[in-house]
C-alpha cells in the first residue's frame, strides 16, 4: 500500500525531507505522495517516517494504491537498485 496526504495537511514541510525514495513533493495546495515511489519506508526503516513527523497525522493509507509487503519490497529494490529482499525492516 502506497500513502496518501490528505487535505487536513498544513503545509508544514516536515514530511518531505523525511521519505527516503523522495516520493513526496509540493502539489498545487498540499504535499502529495507519488505511489510510485512510495514504499511506506519498507526497506529503509520499521515504520513509515513521514507519519511519524506528522503533526496532523493526515497520511493514511492510500486504498487506492493497496500492495503486500512483497510488492512493496520489490518496489524498494527497483528504486535502489538492490536485488536483496529487506528482513524486517
Amino acid at each position: 500500500m502506497a500513502l496518501m496526504i490528505t487535505d487536513a495537511c498544513i503545509n508544514c514541510d516536515v514530511c518531505e525531507p523525511e521519505c527516503p525514495n523522495g516520493a513526496i513533493s509540493q502539489g498545487p495546495e498540499i504535499y502529495v505522495i507519488d505511489p510510485g515511489k512510495c514504499t511506506e519506508c519498507v526497506g529503509h526503516y520499521d515504520e513509515p517516517q513521514c507519519v511519524q513527523v506528522c503533526p496532523v497525522d493526515c497520511i493514511p493509507v492510500d486504498p487506492a494504491h493497496v500492495e503486500s509487503r512483497d510488492a512493496l519490497e520489490a518496489k524498494y529494490m527497483a528504486l535502489t537498485g538492490k536485488n536483496e529482499k529487506v528482513s524486517g525492516a
